[in-house]
């Protein structure tokens, strides 16, 4: 499973720990999470994540 960041503050998308707050239930795949998902720090639209290598 990879982890996205957030390229405008930071936040860190980890799929093993999903995103309670939004209803993103653990061990979702960043592709699985609904387009309208934003980012919950910041408010960045989805597309602001990139992949962590």
């Amino acid at each position: 499973m990879d982890s996205y960041i957030c390229s405008v503050c930071g936040f860190l998308y980890d799929p093993e720990n999903g995103d309670i707050n939004s209803c993103i239930d653990e061990g979702t795949e960043f592709d699985e999470i609904p387009y309208d998902w934003v980012c919950p720090h910041c408010g960045s639209l989805k597309e602001a994540f990139e992949i962590v290598y």
